[in-house]
């Protein structure tokens, strides 16, 4: 994990995401405390747990990318859930384990990425060896008798010294080849595994291999592709052979039990609601109470073993426009301590949006459209209209946030992004300004009409 104070991890969630700042400095602080407990003691160390966070607020704010973003800065296994994904135990539909369990190949997947990294050099030399070896030497087609495997198969006759010596000299050919490039084009067949089909069972995929504990041989096809194409293939078979499995799942576990964190979103779509006479919803409450275990610490089994869920940060959001936090089981507002409230988008917060950001929509679109030689460019006076066309239409309609953005430079970029395109077209410079966004958004949508409000 990365040593970040809180002021800096602050700082990188500022090149991301415009306001919000409670519940930055929030997650900063349970990030940083994070680190403060791993240095601890143990006897001290497994008394501290993490502080659940709950945050209220409306979509398209950035609840959801606030936590990707925390995972991302320190590398730490991440996933989100939607909460009205699951249901209660007895219900059809998914359980909340698959949720530890998702987090659980995504800590695998990120591991195991790792890994190959560290012998990548090395797979690279061992995957050119055998990349030289097909080309110079393809290997015979199978007779395809299954009992051949049983017996240990059948052994290729040893060639003449003469011809050994021949094939190391054309062999150190092609390997120049290979490594100054001119071959990559070139055709070749390559045997590779055949992946069996899986089974889903309760939301796992099952391996029918794994099923027969291994007892059936690997299975494998012909294909023809291209050496670069090979490349790649055998690379990675060679990184999967110097890559110690064990080592990866007892890293992944270490990782997802002490530094994975977990976002549940749409937490207030499963708050049970008891007004109107009406009783409690007992799927939504049963929902909460098979959650409640989980955040509250529990051991999960996976594919990969047993996973604790003590020590895992879990952030909840929601926007709790009908519900309201008092509507979640007592049980499970006690697990979420830390309650931060994201506010509504200003036209300030959206003229940020489009500028300050490292991946603004000013910035994207600008990268899109100079593929098809169309170079655009806004003045301020088009941020400014933009900003207040997406605050005008968020006030106005359904209030969804920093998404307003993107269905206005859908209707504001329409005409360009449909025309643009083509070998024939040349470059064409674009300038939008204020006026421009006007006449292509039209007048109602960047006015705001004050007579509907008044009584």
């Amino acid at each position: 994990m990365k040593e970040l104070t809180p002021r800096e991890i602050m700082r990188e969630l500022n090149r991301y995401i415009i306001g919000q700042d409670e519940a930055k400095r929030a997650v900063a602080i349970a990030l940083r405390n994070r680190y403060r407990r791993a240095q601890l003691d143990e006897d001290i160390r497994n008394e501290i747990s993490p502080k659940n966070i709950l945050m209220i607020g409306p979509t398209g704010v950035g609840k959801t990318e606030i936590a990707r973003r925390l995972a991302k800065l320190v590398n730490a296994p991440f996933v989100k859930v939607e909460a009205t994904k699951f249901t209660e135990v007895g219900y059809v539909g998914r359980d909340v384990e698959s949720i530890i369990r998702d987090l659980m190949e995504n800590a695998i997947r990120m591991v195991r990425s790792e890994f190959s990294k560290r012998v990548e050099t090395r797979a690279s030399v061992l995957a050119e060896d055998r990349l030289a070896t097909l080309l110079v030497n393809p290997p015979k087609k199978s007779t395809g008798n299954p009992f051949e495997f049983l017996l240990g198969g059948k052994k290729e006759p040893e060639l003449p010294k003469e011809e050994q010596d021949k094939l190391a000299l054309r062999r150190e050919d092609v390997l120049a080849q290979l490594r100054s490039g001119q071959l990559e084009d070139r055709e070749i067949e390559i045997e590779v595994e055949d992946t069996l089909p899986q089974l889903e069972v309760g939301g796992n995929s099952i391996n029918i291999g794994d099923m027969m504990g291994g007892m059936m041989p690997k299975k494998t096809k012909i294909r023809r592709v291209k050496v670069k194409e090979a490349r790649r293939i055998l690379l990675e078979e060679e990184s999967d052979k110097l890559i110690d499995e064990d080592e990866v799942r007892e890293e992944a576990i270490r990782r997802a039990e002490q530094q994975g964190i977990v976002f549940i979103d749409e937490i207030d779509k499963v708050a049970g609601r008891s007004s109107g006479g009406h009783g409690p919803d007992v799927s939504r409450e049963g929902v909460q109470r098979d959650i409640l275990p989980i955040v509250e610490g529990s051991t999960v089994n996976t594919k990969y073993g047993a996973v604790r869920t003590d020590f895992m940060l879990f952030i909840a959001a929601g926007a709790f426009h009908v519900a309201k936090v008092t509507d979640l089981i007592p049980e499970l507002q006690g697990r979420f301590p830390v309650h931060v409230t994201l506010k509504s988008l200003t036209q300030e917060d959206f003229k940020a949006i489009l500028t300050q950001p490292e991946n603004a929509l000013t910035r994207q679109y600008e990268a899109l459209l100079a593929v098809d030689k169309v170079f655009l460019s806004f003045e301020d006076s088009a941020i400014e209209a933009i900003a207040h066309a997406a605050y005008v239409m968020n006030e106005t309609k359904e209030d969804i946030g920093a998404r307003r953005l993107f269905a206005v430079f859908e209707k504001l970029l329409e005409d360009i992004s449909f025309n643009a395109g083509g070998e024939e077209m040349p470059n064409v410079y674009l300038n939008i300004n204020g006026d421009y966004v006007i006449e292509h958004l039209g007048k109602d949508e960047v006015t705001m009409d004050l007579k509907r409000y008044i009584l």
